[in-house]
């Protein structure tokens, strides 16, 4: 399955970077700001996941499905995104083996695009404090389509931007939305165990393998490097 495969498409939160800590200081300078109670970063590893707007409106309500009131959303969303660039890579860190394994991989010479659906405002500069923007020869966010993942778009957009067939490319990720992405689309999949996925073990979403770090990814693809 994986002896074709050209191309890997990343997802960011959860794959790559423990974000939590700098989502969740977000979070509570929001809340603060409109004069609600801060909320655990428990809490918040729970919400991540789906996009801004689903943070917002969870952190607002306290629900996974929650819809804040319109007017709160619209006052809520500016201060959280302002508190976020504050502290876009205070406290987040790769996780361990993501450092070693991508370099490996891009010394190989697979060609390799971060796929997430946190803004590419955000995600660009976080990659780069991080010291791995450098490795990724695109980055698509959840506003360059018109539906984020568990759509195809997402992906689709980043195979043509690599110029591989996207049943040539293989996603990576942590989450149920990684693999309908990556099932709508038509390309394998792979996932890590240890990511945001709302508590629930992500091998119930029957990915084409699981693998405990980025680091052994190489040798999943058949010993690269």
């Amino acid at each position: 399955m994986f002896a074709n495969i050209i191309a890997l498409l990343f997802d960011l939160d959860g794959t790559l970077v423990d974000s939590v800590p700098d989502l969740a200081a977000a979070v509570n300078i929001m809340r603060d700001q409109l004069g609600l109670p801060a909320r655990e970063e428990s809490q918040v590893r729970d919400w991540v996941g789906n996009g801004v707007d689903n943070l917002i409106h969870r952190a607002l309500t306290d629900e996974m499905a929650g819809r804040a009131d319109p007017a709160l959303f619209a006052r809520a969303k500016p201060l959280y995104k302002a508190a976020y660039a504050e502290h876009l890579s205070t406290r987040s860190a790769l996780y361990p083996g993501v450092r070693e394994g991508l370099a490996q991989l891009h010394a190989t010479g697979f060609p390799m695009a971060c796929v997430t659906n946190k803004p590419v405002e955000f995600a660009r500069p976080l990659l780069g404090h991080l010291g791995i923007g450098h490795l990724f020869s695109a980055v698509v966010g959840g506003e360059c389509v018109a539906h984020p993942k568990p759509a195809p778009d997402a992906l689709l957009l980043c195979a043509s931007r690599l110029g591989a067939p996207i049943n040539r490319s293989l996603m990576v990720g942590d989450s149920l939305n990684d693999v309908g992405a990556a099932r709508h689309a038509g390309c394998p999949v792979v996932c890590v165990p240890y990511g945001y996925n709302h508590g629930r073990d992500i091998r119930e979403a029957r990915p084409d393998a699981v693998i405990d770090s980025i680091a052994d990814l190489p040798r999943l693809l058949g010993g690269a490097g």
